[in-house]
């Protein structure tokens, strides 16, 4: 059974916690079917009937992992969602999340977005202390360091906990009768706060506020502890500032378009990379095609700025999830073709522009421009929304290794060739962060280490060896 996927990189995870509501679990099933480009290995959610916790989680997408039956017994006013990609763990189930523990006070559930940067060597000495791990997923280390703290609430033990990671984590946590958010000092990863009527919501991205009609407050700040209990919303900064470094990526790829984060609106940052791009790359052609779904908004504005005709001239099948079969007789480009198919109406004939986010192996894009030329373009200009992406990241994204992106070896021109493209332009690092920041006050703050190779958290030598930094 193969997975087709194109070549990107994998989205992470997202989270949601709902507290004060009746139905908090059927909100929290309802804002995960909302965050499922985040994630689609595996779905879980816990809930507390302020007596106890109850969870359900299993692999699959969240449609298939929640009936009615298992809803109903997700019963209580606090809720907390996962849905995942295996950044660090097996794709398996005891590494699906919410992952819930008993401890000495009480019981506690936790699901978190990032990736930390000392888990190994935090695990192996609370190995050597006695902890039993049940998963391989570097999300339970905070779960022991919780459970092991002697602070007297959850709040000060997850400061405790948090204090003794380093790395990417935004969390949700809850026990019996709180909610806890937090976002790492950097804020590698997206958290944000929603009200519905009187209760309160904890989102990865605002699109989930939307589908269950919360309204947006604000984003959770980097640093920020957001306590949740009956008497309130309460916040906490209780760590040193750190130098802001947003994943720049969200923009560019895994946040849903229709998101407000960070500050803006996604869609309109897409938009302005592809005005950016026409500005620094153009091109004489006859249209603008985006390869869907990432490359549309960043195409449409592409064709705006160089007053090109956009069209879609790639159909993406929404419906491939698994093959069983792949055929023994060769079928080119089978993986690609399955999922894209190319319009000849719209290309026969034509000097197109095809307009994508990024390049990661290089596979799928000489797939595609293989695929446009057959239907029978006469000259095909590859346009990246982002700088060559050169580097792995540690941060919580499935990445390939260094030596499995085409960039970090091979310069543009190199590119261009191995894609058979007419020509390839790459949207700069200026230019990014120039759209990036754009209104904003003071600029936006961002990690662009998958460009650049400058890791905003600090690695020691043991790090480097565990996470084979400097390796190929």
């Amino acid at each position: 059974m193969s997975t087709l996927r194109f070549d990107k990189f994998r989205e992470e995870c997202g989270v949601v916690g709902i507290y004060g509501h009746s139905e908090a679990a059927n909100l929290a099933y309802l804002a995960l079917y909302a965050l499922q480009h985040r994630g689609q290995e595996s779905a879980g959610i816990a809930a507390s009937d302020g007596k106890s916790l109850h969870l359900e989680k299993a692999m699959g997408l969240v449609a298939d992992v929640f009936s009615e039956t298992k809803l109903r017994r997700l019963r209580g006013a606090i809720a907390i969602g996962h849905v995942r990609y295996s950044t660090t763990g097996t794709s398996q189930v005891k590494n699906a999340q919410p992952l819930l523990a008993g401890y000495k006070r009480g019981q506690l559930a936790l699901a978190h977005n990032g990736n930390l940067t000392n888990a190994e060597k935090t695990r192996d000495n609370l190995e050597a202390q006695g902890s039993i791990f049940n998963s391989t997923t570097d999300s339970e280390v905070i779960v022991h360091l919780i459970a092991r703290s002697r602070e007297p609430n959850l709040l000060e033990a997850s400061v405790d906990a948090l204090s003794q990671v380093r790395g990417a984590y935004s969390l949700v946590i809850m026990n019996d009768t709180e909610l806890l958010g937090i976002r790492d000092p950097y804020g590698f990863r997206p958290l944000s706060l929603g009200k519905l009527g009187e209760a309160w919501v904890l989102a990865s991205e605002s699109c989930a506020f939307d589908l269950i009609e919360a309204d947006f407050v604000r984003d959770i700040e980097p640093g920020e502890f957001v306590l949740i209990n009956e008497s309130g919303v309460h916040t906490f900064s209780p760590f040193p500032p750190a130098p802001k470094s947003q994943c720049i990526f969200e923009y560019v790829y895994f946040a849903r378009p229709d998101s407000f984060l960070f500050g803006r609106s996604v869609a309109g940052i897409r938009k302005e990379l592809g005005r950016q791009l026409a500005r620094e790359y153009p091109v004489e052609a006859d249209v603008v095609i985006p390869v869907p779904d990432s490359g549309v908004p960043a195409a449409l504005g592409f064709a705006e700025e160089a007053h090109m005709p956009f069209e879609h001239g790639l159909i993406r099948n929404h419906y491939v999830g698994r093959t069983f079969i792949e055929p023994k007789q060769a079928i080119r480009h089978f993986g690609v073709k399955i999922k894209l198919n190319a319009i000849r109406e719209v290309l026969e004939g034509k000097r197109v522009v095809v307009v994508d986010d990024s390049i990661i192996r290089g596979t799928t894009s000489r797939k595609i421009v293989s695929m446009i030329r057959a239907a029978g373009a006469t000259e095909v200009h590859v346009r990246i929304s982002s700088p060559p992406t050169i580097f792995p990241c540690y941060y919580g994204i499935d990445t390939p290794t260094r030596k499995e992106l085409i960039a970090s070896t091979h310069d543009a021109e190199e590119i261009r060739r191995y894609l058979h493209a007419d020509s390839l332009g790459y949207l700069s690092l200026k230019g990014l962060h120039q759209s990036a920041e754009k209104g904003t006050q003071g600029g936006g703050g961002f990690c662009n280490a998958c460009f650049t190779g400058c890791y905003p958290v600090a690695f020691t030598e043991e790090d480097q060896d565990q996470l084979g930094l400097f390796g190929n």
